[in-house]
């Protein structure tokens, strides 16, 4: 074992043993000084932990990078030997962190320190640590085990932590050497033994090799420049994540997985399902796009300029109208944030679904994700004939709504609506609302439209028309 292999196996127990877990924050901190934290406010978390035992100390200097009296260090852990690795520097009586070093659900994420406003600006290479849209994409990975998977732009390594335990083995690439430096510091800090890195750009160091899982939290946001490798790419527009979702594919073993977050432009004249779609359709796999989220230029650009702490500082207004100007001359009306999951089922009839869920969903997504590409390619492959002699079942959780004026005979209209899973909600007539009421998977679907045209004096519904539930989940 290497002298840094030593250090982080000593440096881990002395977390477990202050309790410096992701737990023993959240209950340390509390959700008021949690909240404020969110907003980048120090205050609150600053007195939850200035008692000054073990775990105060740690939480104040590698969660919030604040200077702590060398004392107080000493007693807690191995303070010469994190000196010498660079860990932690000497600031007169005090010592702070050089990086951020975070638990984490599997073990613990090392990046750099987040920047906040006032603080120097962020250096060109910056590592971002794990945070909402890690937890996205953890939620998002498919629930089966790989016996090879990919975290492409592994970044702080965040997402091998989740990948680690359910497979053999795990390939980390990112084209800046200093994050897959401090990857491997998450690694070894969390026991991780069965990932390597990987130095390159996309999908470079991994050319001609195959994998059952890939996932990656790109570098997805769109901007005129790639100042900032941890999430701007430099290509022009959307182009990246467009060209990462058509790449993935390459890598795919059969019936592998390729979960992505990404980036989207909404652009005058055109439809952004459209746009998306056709991502998906030149993979060759089946494919399932989900939009989460949608800002206009402005809201966008300031999202990014908060992100680097750039608010406030001379160059932000220059920014700020360049930024905007590029998106006038794109035609930009808006950005979307979503997932793109991809499948290699090897068919020659590929089937894409494009959609927007703004409402919560259960997670984690990838706990069912399977299911949602099982029905969405069920629905389209399934014959007419083959379709009327399925029996249907209605899913678990669905309910059904009648809203109406009060009062009235009947109601204005009926909708059925997902208490799990997506939680969607569909807007039905008579015949699949009856029909929802009978389809208990005993009967095939012909004979129970055909009771129920006779019972409303119409023509039986068509096969057609019940294809849209099955591909929402409504019916299994």
């Amino acid at each position: 074992m290497g002298p840094v292999n030593s250090l982080l196996v000593r440096l881990r127990e002395s977390f477990l043993r202050a309790g410096y877990t992701l737990d023993g924050v959240r209950d340390r901190l509390g959700a008021v000084a949690g909240g404020a934290l969110a907003r980048e406010e120090l205050v609150p978390a600053l007195r939850a932990t200035r008692d000054g035992d073990p775990l105060a100390t740690l939480i104040r200097l590698w969660w919030l990078g604040t200077a702590v009296p060398e004392s107080a260090v000493r007693d807690v852990l191995p303070l010469p030997d994190l000196l010498a690795a660079g860990l932690l520097a000497a600031d007169g009586a005090d010592v702070r962190a050089t990086v951020h070093l975070q638990p984490w659900e599997t073990g613990y994420v090392v990046s750099d320190r987040k920047v906040r406003p006032g603080d120097p600006g962020l250096r060109d290479d910056h590592v971002v640590g794990a945070g909402g849209a890690s937890a996205n994409l953890a939620q998002l990975i498919p629930a089966r085990r790989a016996d090879r998977a990919l975290d492409l732009g592994t970044g702080c390594g965040v997402q091998v932590l989740h990948l680690a335990g359910r497979s053999t083995h795990v390939v980390a690439t990112d084209v800046n050497p200093r994050a897959l430096e401090l990857a491997r510091l998450s690694f070894g800090l969390s026991e991780v033994t069965n990932a390597e890195t990987r130095l390159g750009s996309g999908f470079d160091p991994v050319d001609g090799e195959l994998f059952d899982l890939v996932v990656s939290n790109p570098p997805f946001v769109i901007a005129p420049t790639g100042r900032f490798t941890y999430r701007e790419s430099g290509e022009r527009a959307d182009d990246f994540c467009r060209t990462l979702v058509r790449d993935a594919p390459r890598h795919l073993a059969p019936d592998g997985h390729c979960a992505i977050l990404a980036n989207w432009l909404h652009v005058a004249g055109e439809d952004w399902h459209d746009r998306v779609g056709g991502w998906m359709a030149e993979t060759g796999c089946d494919g399932w796009a989900v939009q989460r989220d949608v800002q206009d230029p402005a809201e966008y650009v300031e999202l990014w300029l908060r992100d680097s702490a750039e608010q406030g500082t001379p160059a932000y207004r220059e920014r700020y109208d360049r930024w905007l100007g590029w998106f006038e001359e794109l035609g930009v009306e808006a950005i979307g944030f979503g997932w793109i999951v991809l499948q290699n089922t090897g068919t020659l009839d590929p089937v894409v679904r494009v959609e927007e869920l703004a409402q919560r969903v259960e997670l984690p997504v990838g706990g069912y994700v399977q299911e949602v590409l099982d029905a969405v390619t069920t629905a389209h492959r399934l014959s007419d004939d083959e379709l009327l002699a399925a029996c249907l079942r209605v899913a678990e959780g669905v309910v059904e709504e009648r809203i109406g004026v009060p009062g009235a005979d009947d109601p204005t209209h009926i909708v059925l609506r997902q208490t799990r899973g997506l939680c969607r909600t569909r807007r039905v007539g008579t015949v699949a609302a009856a029909l929802a009421g009978v389809c208990d998977g005993s009967l095939p679907l012909a004979p129970l439209l055909s009771a129920i045209a006779e019972l409303t004096d119409g023509e039986p519904a068509s096969p057609s028309s019940i294809r849209p539930l099955i591909a929402e989940g409504f019916f299994l």
